[in-house]
């Protein structure tokens, strides 16, 4: 569960009155790669094993996960690591989309913990039309993470999906799609100039401020199908 409560004092123009709040959870984990303790991990306490195996993924650190074992604090990733981290590469995955689809995607990130707390992220994975993944948690990093972690670990392919996200695209968020081959990211939110340029020299299409019929669309717009072309930009 990735609430509790805590009592609170609530405060409405001359209105003083005592409440209990519903509060986001907030856990540290401690990451092993290998039986190799990494860094700490700070998040929701719930898919822990998506967790692991997406971070390691999305992060450069394995080029492919053989299991995820969770015990207490601890998560233990067992993997196959390169020789040197990853980097990020340039997506060549064939995906279009229509232009109602980013609709689709953005509205499923409404997310309930977040109207009962107002604390947590969403992400979501689409493949083929279908949402196959979904994550709310205390960080957008690990909601990430997480999708990707779940299609890791149910060996879905990530260069036929699409990856929704309701938090801002800075360089460290679009490397994370990047690096599992992922092609297209739309968010709710902004992007910063860096993560603009991670998405443009990764080949990656990077949709931003989605929200009703309108959005921006940043780098490759070639993947968007649309009556009236984005094509010539």
């Amino acid at each position: 569960m990735n609430i509790c409560q805590s009592p609170a004092t609530r405060v409405d123009n001359d209105r003083v009155a005592g409440t209990m709040e519903d509060i986001c959870i907030e856990t540290s984990f401690r990451l092993y790669l290998n039986n190799e303790f990494i860094y700490e991990l700070i998040a929701s306490p719930s898919q822990l094993e998506e967790l692991g195996a997406g971070h390691v993924i999305c992060e450069g650190l394995a080029s492919s996960v053989s299991g995820v074992q969770v015990s207490g604090d601890e998560i233990r990733v067992y993997a196959e690591t390169p020789e040197e981290k990853c980097t990020t590469e340039s997506s060549e995955s064939s995906v279009t989309i229509e232009k109602d689809y980013i609709s689709e995607v953005v509205d499923s990130l409404v997310s309930e913990i977040w109207k009962r707390t107002g604390g947590v992220h969403c992400s979501v994975l689409f493949s083929d039309g279908r949402q196959i993944a979904r994550s709310e948690d205390i960080g957008r990093h690990n909601t990430v993470d997480k999708v990707v972690g779940h299609a890791i670990l149910n060996n879905i392919d990530l260069s036929a999906c699409v990856l929704g996200c309701s938090g801002r695209q800075p360089a460290m968020m679009v490397s994370k799609a990047a690096n599992t081959g992922i092609p297209i990211v739309i968010s709710r939110s902004a992007a910063t100039d860096k993560g603009i340029r991670t998405a443009d020299l990764a080949g990656v299409t990077l949709i931003c401020f989605a929200r009703g019929n309108r959005c921006t669309v940043y780098t490759h717009p070639d993947r968007i199908m649309l009556n009236q072309g984005l094509r010539g930009l």
